[in-house]
């Protein structure tokens, strides 16, 4: 497939004209066969469904035990909020994409065979520092979020089949996930990222109407918040819930046209409200403070056909989810190795291999389902989809001649480049104070209580307890 050049006016062309002169110099995917309806997606669309469907997979059942942590209003307002937050945040780091490749293509560098990531963003734009750092930030995120989909897929098995212990079935499901590394990029999402997305849409509205049709039992209590330690938890699991944008750049590469993401994400968020709201709020109203308790949904809904269907799509989703995550940090392993430029995808899926194995191995330490989301939201989405991005755009454009050229001037809903300067500051304080500060202490101090009483390596964690078995009398004395 050809790149598309994104350098304003580079060929001449304009409005219809350029249009034909893509459509004729792209001619697989034009053509309808099933290869391209399946397999190579760059619409928008595709980068929508990419985007929706990357940021609710197994947090959509953490989110009701969030709720119990913060308590019904906080739980809505803060959705809300950190929704729209994410939104800006992605909205800026397509700018510095856009940014980075109209200056590269203005030197005539050629992506034909090169996935451009976001640490060769910073890097380009800001020197080796910031490349370090956000390879850093970025390359940890994506490995935990690998990790939190396998843990999520172990736990979520369980209530479907309780004959083997959560382990057991992360062994099995790392090496489902670990097919993954056949996909070559995420051009190639196109019927999972549909699917993906279909499937939580299932899930959402099953725990909503399973949650209503359950109803209160009598006495039920919704005393949250109750501590700032719950509080705090619950609030960087919504923060790590729009925390998708670790592989936005790579979405934005997979495009025909990469300068329409621009508002794409905002879109998805709007989506993603219609299922993170109802279901979460439902589950708060039905189960209350036995969420506390209980950090995947699905542990207190009755085992029925309708659940068991919502738990295998869960599944499948959260294997495409792996994916998602895991695809960035194959990029990366191949760039270091030598091997990103092979166009035999058995030969990249065998040097991809390595990657899965720490994710492996993390999840088996680390089984703590709901709390690793915290304690990751806290330590690491919070610089790298937040802070992050906004010192970079800050200090990118800080010049005037910088704003002058800027490839992508400031948006119609905040025409002047003081106002961005001041909604960056602002997502930089909050989230430095509240996300990483408070939310940091917060998770920590609760990932840290479920080790002291699981253990690492736990076998089962959050399992049904089997019932106790009474002392046999001891014999009377003669």
């Amino acid at each position: 497939m050809a790149e598309e050049a994104i350098v304003p006016d580079s060929d001449n062309l304009t409005g219809k004209a350029a249009e034909d002169e893509e459509s004729r110099s792209r001619e697989s995917p034009s053509r309808f066969n099933m290869k391209s309806l399946l397999w190579h997606g760059g619409s928008v669309y595709d980068a929508w469904f990419s985007c929706a469907s990357n940021q609710v997979a197994q947090v959509l059942l953490t989110l009701p035990y969030s709720f119990s942590q913060m308590g019904m209003a906080s739980g809505i307002t803060l959705q809300i909020f950190y929704g729209i937050m994410g939104s800006w945040t992605a909205y800026l780091i397509s700018v510095l994409y856009i940014e980075y490749r109209t200056r590269k293509e203005k030197e005539n560098v050629s992506f034909k065979n090169h996935v451009i990531q976001w640490f060769e963003v910073l890097d380009g734009l800001l020197g080796p520092y910031w490349k370090a750092i956000g390879l850093a930030f970025n390359c940890t995120f994506l490995l935990f979020g690998s990790v939190i989909q396998l843990i999520g897929c172990a736990s979520n098995i369980y209530y479907i089949n309780d004959q083997l212990d959560k382990r057991t079935w992360t062994y099995i499901f790392g090496a489902c996930c670990a097919t993954t590394v056949f996909i070559p990029s995420f051009h190639n999402y196109r019927i999972w990222s549909f699917l993906g997305l279909g499937m939580t849409t299932y899930t959402a509205w099953y725990l909503t109407i399973a949650a209503f049709v359950h109803g209160q039992e009598p006495g039920l209590i919704h005393s949250g918040p109750t501590k700032l330690v719950l509080y705090f938890t619950g609030a960087t699991n919504i923060l790590y819930t729009f925390g998708g944008h670790a592989v936005t750049v790579e979405i934005m590469h997979a495009m025909w046209k990469p300068q329409k993401f621009k508002y794409i994400y905002l879109l998805a968020t709007l989506y993603v409200f219609t299922l993170t709201l109802p279901s979460a709020s439902a589950m708060y109203w039905a189960f209350g403070d036995h969420l506390l308790d209980h950090s995947n949904a699905f542990s207190l809904l009755p085992k029925t056909r309708w659940r068991d269907a919502a738990v295998v799509l869960m599944l499948i989703h959260q294997f495409i989810t792996f994916g998602f995550a895991c695809t960035p940090l194959y990029f990366v392993w191949e760039k270091v190795i030598g091997m990103h430029d092979t166009k035999s995808i058995a030969l990249r899926a065998l040097a991809r291999l390595p990657v899965v194995i720490p994710v492996w191995f993390l999840a088996i330490i680390f089984p703590f389902f709901g709390p690793i989301n915290s304690a990751v939201g806290a330590l690491l989405v919070s610089f790298t989809v937040y802070i992050i991005p906004c010192l970079a755009h800050m200090i990118t454009f800080r010049h005037a001649s910088a704003r002058k050229n800027a490839a992508e001037k400031p948006p119609f809903f905040l025409p002047s480049w003081a106002g961005m300067y001041a909604m960056n500051l602002f997502v930089v304080i909050w989230v430095m104070v509240v996300g990483f500060g408070f939310g940091g202490w917060a998770s920590l101090t609760n990932f840290i209580r479920q080790i002291d009483t699981f253990g690492l390596f736990a076998k089962c964690y959050q399992c049904a307890k089997p019932p106790s078995v009474s002392a046999a009398p001891s014999p009377r004395p003669h």
